[in-house]
């Protein structure tokens, strides 16, 4: 019986002599678990992932944040009860922005341009939408006004001059901010101007776009309010002395009551090319023709994505068959920088007309175009044929 005891006391003594040896002591020897960060690094967004803003640039609610500094401004204007026909363009600032998530800063250089916009010493922020009211068009015209107006009188956010005229064409000397407003649809346009006019007093304007929007009133019109439309607000635009007499439409292909329409618009302050002009005269012809109208005046561009056919853009409003390609618009746009730019705009783009978001996606190349446009002093130079690799012509 001793002996048994003996035995079992010797196993267990083995046994706790093996446990103890396997024991690991308290204190920072411990074994960290790997983190994400020390694997992988940043926590990076994909092209189909993360924070909608636009080309996941940084984004903040500027119009609250006062703090919030840049040289150029993203800003959403999501309003659509000015339209005639069709309405969602309420949308268009998100179908643009969601068309925008192949893009982003460390690779936004184009060889068409010759440049990356994010790399040319500006500050381009995402600002959020103007959270507008769809109820009251008195007020939400008020709204887009005092909006833009607040992120147009900040001070750049860079400590040198980014656009050379820009103190010199200002009333008050000094340079502002560049503004691109994503509609909406083209109604916005009006309290934009209102708000450039306190600033550059009345600019010039290269209005993109299927159809005039010089018109005076539609049929049922009965209050002051309801003269104002997106077909309209050119009309109210020049009574109120905020477009100068050296603006022009680029893209007309739209139907008219007559020749009246044209003399009116005339009258507005505007001449025109149409669509077909770039088959009997070329893109050159047309920049050209442009450049030639506003000179070297202050000068606003709006683009109403229907100037493209609705074949490569059908999420608009107002379609009109017959349009330019994106391509041809692109081209025309590039032919366009160093002009006087004070802002721009892209406008009715109705996801709800769209699919495989064409639309958005054709509409946020465009906003990329624009940038390039802002920070180029000249059109880029059109490089040699490809031939092999370098190429000292790009």
């Amino acid at each position: 019986m001793a002996l048994k005891s003996l035995l079992q006391f010797a196993i267990c003594a083995v046994s706790l002599r093996i446990a103890l040896a396997h024991q690991v002591p308290l204190g920072s020897t411990t074994e960290q678990p790997e983190t994400w960060l020390s694997k992988y690094g940043p926590q990076i967004d994909q092209p189909f992932s993360g924070p909608l803003s636009f080309s996941h640039m940084p984004y903040s609610r500027c119009l609250e944040d006062e703090s919030a500094q840049f040289d150029i401004a993203v800003l959403g204007m999501p309003f659509d009860t000015g339209t005639s026909y069709r309405p969602g363009a309420r949308f268009g600032p998100y179908a643009i922005r969601s068309g925008s998530r192949r893009q982003r800063e460390a690779r936004g250089y184009s060889l068409a341009w010759g440049n990356n916009p994010y790399e040319q010493g500006s500050k381009i922020l995402d600002c959020g939408d103007v959270p507008i009211i769809p109820f009251d068009n008195v007020l939400a015209m008020d709204q887009m006004q005092v909006a833009y107006s607040t992120l147009l009188d900040r001070p750049i956010a860079s400590d040198q001059p980014v656009w050379v005229k820009g103190a010199q064409l200002a009333k008050d000397g000094r340079e502002h901010p560049r503004i691109v407003s994503l509609g909406g649809d083209h109604t916005i346009v009006l309290p934009i101007l209102r708000a450039l006019n306190k600033v550059y007093g009345p600019v010039s304007v290269i209005h993109f776009d299927a159809h005039l929007d010089t018109w005076n009133g539609y049929p049922g019109t009965v209050s002051e309010q309801s003269r104002i439309t997106h077909g309209t607000f050119f009309y109210v635009a020049n009574e109120e002395g905020l477009v100068s007499n050296s603006s022009i439409h680029a893209g007309i292909r739209c139907k008219l009551v007559g020749l009246e329409d044209i003399q009116n618009d005339e009258s507005v302050g505007f001449h025109f090319i149409t669509s077909d002009d770039i088959d009997d005269h070329g893109v050159p012809a047309i920049i050209k023709r442009i450049r030639e109208r506003v000179g070297d005046t202050p000068v606003y561009l709006s683009l109403d994505i229907d100037v493209i056919d609705p074949g490569l853009a059908p999420a608009t409003g107002t379609p009109e068959a017959g349009g330019w390609t994106s391509r041809e618009v692109k081209r025309i746009i590039r032919g366009l920088a160093g002009l006087n730019f004070v802002g721009a705009d892209i406008v009715e783009v109705a996801p709800v007309y769209d699919h495989a978001e064409i639309t958005g996606t054709a509409a946020a190349d465009l906003v990329h175009d624009f940038l390039s446009m802002f920070m180029s002093q000249s059109p880029p130079t059109p490089h040699a044929l490809p031939g092999s690799w370098p190429r000292d012509e790009l």
